[in-house]
């Protein structure tokens, strides 16, 4: 092949190339996910370890999640209300709440809040462990590392998750009622008539699935990312650093895309 060939055929070349790695990268995490999914149910003494890593999850989470479930609720609600009062539909704004929160908005940023405080962590401190030789050791003491350090993030993930996003839904449906009922002076029957009739399980059950995939997809990236620092061009410091980044962009990306396959198949 002649030169001018190959730089006709560069670009095709280096697309090639990155959706190749692309494609080895997400079957690697799969298999990542595969092992620790699996060594969950390895024994009863990860049920400590995991109650530990809820703590750390979902407890610690609880008040950031408050913090932005109320706020979220009550700009839904105010913005929703000025929208609606223009059609003369106000009696709908716990509906449009409701709906909102529990279908997409308190699954997604629930998983963007967690990710940011807790995957963050979970990325830094495998990764610490990965180039201080801790993981090496834990293999060398025939402890497998995946049992210890992976398989009861991922359970805690899938417990708090759902937990979280409940919490964020119950909070920003409050947080529509103090702006939409108490301060924008809506009929608050009204507001909570259509927050039942309008929910039906299958807007609810939807969440909880966005949810638990949300948490498989934040747990699988950020511990994968960390697991493997040592792989990286940059060793130490740096490459826990660029690892913990990483961790955070593709995982919030990861969410978003999942977020729009779930609600095509879901909805």
């Amino acid at each position: 092949m002649s030169q001018a060939q190959k730089g006709i055929l560069a670009p095709v070349t280096a697309l090639g190339a990155a959706t190749l790695r692309l494609v080895s990268e997400m079957g690697a995490m799969f298999l990542f996910f595969a092992d620790s999914f699996r060594l969950m149910f390895s024994s009863f003494g990860q049920i400590p370890k995991t109650v530990r890593q809820i703590f750390f999850i979902g407890v610690k989470s609880i008040s950031v999640i408050a913090l932005i479930g109320l706020f979220t609720g009550m700009v839904i609600g105010l913005q929703t209300y000025y929208a609606l009062s223009k059609f003369g539909s106000e009696g709908f704004l716990g509906a449009a709440v409701a709906l909102s929160l529990v279908r997409e908005l308190a699954p997604v940023l629930t998983a963007f809040m967690v990710t940011g405080r807790a995957g963050s962590s979970m990325t830094a401190e495998i990764g610490v462990m990965r180039i201080t030789e801790q993981v090496d050791a834990l293999e060398i003491m025939d402890i497998n590392p995946m049992s210890y350090l992976v398989s009861p993030k991922l359970a805690a993930c899938l417990i708090s998750f759902p937990v979280l996003t409940t919490l964020f839904d119950l909070i920003g449906m409050a947080g529509g009622y103090l702006t939409g009922v108490t301060l924008m002076g809506g009929n608050a029957g009204a507001y909570l008539y259509r927050i039942d009739s309008s929910l039906d399980w299958e807007d609810v059950s939807g969440g909880y699935i966005k949810s638990l995939v949300f948490a498989v997809i934040v747990c699988t990236v950020c511990c994968y990312q960390g697991y493997f620092t040592h792989l990286r061009k940059d060793k130490g410091p740096e490459g826990v650093s660029q690892a913990t980044t990483t961790a955070v962009v593709a995982s919030c990306v990861l969410i978003l895309v999942a977020d729009y396959v779930l609600t095509s198949i879901l909805y």
